[in-house]
């Protein structure tokens, strides 16, 4: 079994010029995508948990621009800032989840920005 790899910053950051301006309107492909981004970002899980990020539940998914108003939220923005620079963060995506089969606060929930 290949071992499990997360970043908290990604590896490269994409090209501001291969971005499209999104809106709330394109959650429903935002959301599709996720059955492609989960298993590369989290795998399928450790251990003896092998199914652990196999189910999911989105609790939040929206742009970053969306987040402004919470505060919880708007840290993330932050954090997507810091990593790929605020133009980028601005047209990218935060997307919150529960997973269903994980156990522990560290392993229950996750987050991906794209």
């Amino acid at each position: 079994m290949e071992p499990f790899k997360s970043y908290a910053q990604p590896k490269n950051c994409p090209v501001l010029s291969d971005l499209e301006k999104t809106s709330l309107e394109d959650k429903k492909e935002v959301i599709k995508a996720l059955n492609t981004l989960i298993p590369k970002t989290y795998g399928i899980g450790i251990d003896d948990f092998l199914d652990m990020y196999t189910k999911w539940n989105v609790v939040t998914a929206k742009p970053f621009l969306n987040t402004v108003d919470n505060k919880e939220e708007r840290a993330y923005f932050g954090m997507a800032k810091t990593f790929c620079g605020k133009e980028i963060a601005e047209k990218s995506w935060l997307v919150r989840l529960d997973f269903l089969k994980a156990s522990g606060a560290d392993l229950v929930q996750g987050q991906i920005f794209f």
